[in-house]
């Protein structure tokens, strides 16, 4: 199976580099690259609000995602802490 082309928004990529500390950074993008194998890994959701969107959980943090199956690609659309990725994530 082919594997799925990745895209960031410029805001996710903003929201990566603001990840503190370094270790959970790393863990976060492994996460995101581990995306274009398997776009629904164990674990992930459909958002609620946004049923085209899904998210997957990495420690505290959230990736929210949309995947499009007839071009075989990911969009990352927002990541951040729990208690903050979800507000505005439309």
């Amino acid at each position: 199976m082919a594997a799925y082309r990745l895209l960031i928004k410029s805001s996710a990529i903003k929201e990566i580099d603001a990840i503190e500390p370094k270790r959970d950074r790393q863990r976060i993008v492994a996460r995101i690259q581990a995306l274009a194998a398997d776009p629904r890994p164990a674990g992930c959701e459909k958002l609620v609000g946004n049923a085209a969107r899904l998210r997957i959980r990495q420690g505290s943090y959230r990736v929210a995602y949309a995947v499009d199956e007839k071009a075989r690609t990911i969009e990352i659309v927002k990541i951040g802490h729990r208690r903050e990725v979800y507000r505005g994530a439309t």
